[in-house]
């Protein structure tokens, strides 16, 4: 039977390349594709893929989240993020979001295939400079090195308040925010003044610097 997987990337140069080069393989399917983290969650709920090979940096809804939500809801499928940072904040956030493996892109089209059997299978797949990452906080904690403190204030901020940020460094207005999210405008202004209370950041400039620092948006067009 193949492992069936969906491709979530917001580039189609980079989806047909993964596409092609999975063709390859004859254990592994690729049963769907999206271009942002929202049509991620959505596809991967109706179609319940084995695997999800998830971008980070997507708009719409971000990789992180678009894995929590998948991890949370759809039992049974395994998400492997694929990034070209290798940045700690990054790998962190998507091992805690659930993914079970991450590959950086510039060695994915050697190690996806391996990876995708690996996570199907139940194991973790991490590339090597991601291992690397991970083995150094690992001896960190260990040894009792402080780590950085987070920016920001100390009070996390929800799924949906997550969700709502990301809006916002996109340059979506309140109203488009409410369409897009299905809330009234009065609720994405509540989450607005929740999401600035909890930051301790009053302007849309500093909200959209926190959200690219965090891996929430991206500044690419």
């Amino acid at each position: 039977m193949s492992i069936r997987v969906l491709i979530a990337d917001d580039h189609q140069i980079v989806r047909d390349g993964l596409k092609s080069m999975l063709a390859k393989s004859l254990d592994v399917e690729v049963v769907g594709e999206a271009e942002n983290g929202r049509e991620a969650v959505s596809l991967a709920r109706e179609l319940s893929p084995d695997v999800v090979v998830m971008d980070i940096g997507m708009r719409e809804l971000n990789g992180i989240d678009a894995t929590r939500q998948i991890v949370d809801e759809v039992a049974g499928t395994r998400v492997i993020a694929l990034s070209m940072h290798s940045d700690r904040r990054y790998v962190s956030e998507m091992l805690a979001a659930g993914a079970s493996g991450y590959l950086l892109k510039d060695g994915a089209f050697d190690e996806l295939a391996s990876a995708i059997r690996a996570v199907a299978s139940g194991r973790t797949f991490l590339s090597q400079g991601v291992a690397d990452t991970v083995l150094e906080d690992y001896r960190r904690q260990l040894s009792g090195s402080p780590q950085a403190a987070p920016a920001g204030s100390a009070r996390p901020l929800s799924g949906r308040e997550r969700e709502v940020l990301q809006l916002i460094a996109e340059g979506l207005s309140t109203k488009e925010i409410a369409a897009r999210l299905h809330l009234s405008v009065k609720t994405v202004e509540t989450h607005r003044r929740q999401i600035m209370e909890k930051l301790g950041i009053y302007n849309v400039a500093g909200l959209i610097k926190y959200a690219v620092r965090e891996g929430l948006a991206s500044l690419e067009d």
